[in-house]
């Protein structure tokens, strides 16, 4: 009972949103990951990692499936459970998959099944401008909201498939103005995904809220990857973007310790994981 006072002098203060808005103020890289079962969440809070994402991304690396359209609500929802368990100090947030927010009350009704029985602290969505209202929504009931910009894999089969997005002109100028208006309807996290790293450098000087890449460039304040990737467990060709932290490392705790010191130290990622 009441375990955030009994935690207040602990080393290992479990990170919250206001942890995060000043890493950002003091010019801190925030290390981030994707999570999907117990076991692994373990590994990534002795690893010291900051935040941890439930991702859809589980409908591929663990579900086998080509896109991540497929995953369900009930999905996200055991798994975010079962990481839940295994975590003590990251930020816990977990995605509202495709089409599980297509109104105001659904994603209302979404988001919290995530928070009460996933446990999760904060949810996300792919949004683009259009998404401010349902942001704002959320927000308005004291939701935690992180916006998603950039590539966004629920989309792909609108868009075209999983390509660098923001490259254009117009386009880089579009997404930093949803970017604002995600910021200005409530999002306490932007997260960009497969931008041009001059781009992903302009929406975070431009936001006042943490902005975490994946693909996105070295100046975003934070960066995240599917854990699978980086620990080299995803079979054939993976993103420019990803690193295998496993290669000359003794074992997995080994690995994502250091992805976390190269986040922090700004290390990764380096020019040839940039668009």
């Amino acid at each position: 009972m009441y375990t955030h006072l009994q935690l207040r002098d602990s080393d290992r203060q479990p990170v919250t949103l206001s942890t995060l808005a000043r890493m950002k103020a003091d010019g801190k890289k925030i290390a981030s990951l994707t999570c999907y079962d117990a076991s692994f969440a373990v590994l990534l809070d002795e690893a010291d990692v900051d935040v941890v994402l439930v991702g859809d991304s589980l409908g591929m690396v663990i579900q086998g499936h080509d896109t991540t359209v497929p995953v369900t609500m009930d999905d996200i929802v055991y798994h975010t459970r079962a990481v839940a368990r295994g975590l003590h100090r990251p930020f816990l947030m977990a995605d509202l998959p495709f089409m599980s927010y297509p109104s105001k009350d659904r994603a209302l009704e979404n988001a919290v099944r995530l928070m009460q029985e996933g446990g999760a602290k904060m949810v996300k969505l792919e949004s683009g401008g259009t998404q401010a209202e349902i942001v704002e929504f959320l927000a308005g009931h004291d939701i935690a909201v992180c916006a998603h910009l950039g590539l966004r894999p629920q989309s792909v089969h609108k868009t075209g498939g999983f390509r660098v997005q923001g490259r254009e002109r117009d386009a880089a100028a579009q997404m930093i103005e949803n970017a604002k208006r995600l910021e200005s309807a409530g999002a306490d996290i932007v997260l960009l995904e497969c931008i041009p790293a001059d781009l992903g450098k302009a929406i975070t000087e431009e936001l006042h809220v943490p902005v975490i890449g994946i693909g996105a460039g070295p100046h975003t304040d934070g960066q995240i990857l599917v854990v699978y990737d980086m620990l080299d467990i995803t079979t054939g060709r993976k993103p420019r973007f990803v690193q295998d932290f496993m290669k000359g490392a003794g074992s997995n705790r080994e690995a994502l310790k250091r992805y976390v010191e190269a986040v922090r130290s700004g290390a990764y990622p380096a020019p040839e994981h940039c668009f």
